[in-house]
């Protein structure tokens, strides 16, 4: 299985993140500069989708890409704390039609202080429509950082929740 994972605005996959992630499959990690391209989203969809790609996994910045990227290529999101309502570095949006249902996961940290998960909320819930296929894991007592826990059990769960074997 190939694994995407989509880092964060000011991050990289640190090497214990990409260990837990290579126990579900090979990881394919992009370096994404969001501060010099506006397009780092339809570069990525460009870049991914003549992959052999399972799912897409995607924190903070990362995971407002990874939400697209899913969506265009249609394949399953696992996200972690997205920034998908509001963003400090400007990235155009692409066009993506929405023609069917794509699984996405999402994993919220009720005191993630970085991304208001409120606003997370919010913004599913504007974009609920006839192809919206998800579950929301509210964490209690996570913050916008992931521990390696939480990341090996969030992606043992969306794998699960996907219907994919590992």
């Amino acid at each position: 299985m190939n694994i995407v994972y989509i880092h964060g605005l000011d991050s990289k996959l640190s090497n214990d993140k990409k260990e837990i992630l290579q126990k579900f499959g090979n990881v394919i990690a992009p370096e994404v500069d969001y501060y010099s391209n506006a397009n780092a989203i339809e570069s990525l969809i460009e870049k991914l989708k003549n992959e052999e790609v399972q799912v897409i996994i995607g924190s903070s910045m990362g995971g407002f890409a990874a939400y697209y990227i899913s969506t265009a290529l249609q394949k399953p999101a696992l996200l972690f704390n997205p920034a998908l309502k509001n963003r400090s570095v400007e990235q155009i949006i692409p066009s993506v039609p929405i023609s069917a249902p794509c699984f996405k996961q999402f994993v919220l940290g009720n005191l993630d202080d970085v991304v208001n998960p409120g606003d997370t909320l919010a913004f599913i819930s504007k974009t609920f429509n006839e192809f919206t296929e998800f579950q929301i894991h509210l964490r209690r007592g996570l913050t916008h950082n992931i521990p390696l826990d939480v990341l090996e059990e969030e992606v043992s769960s969306f794998l699960n929740n996907a219907g994919l074997d590992y």
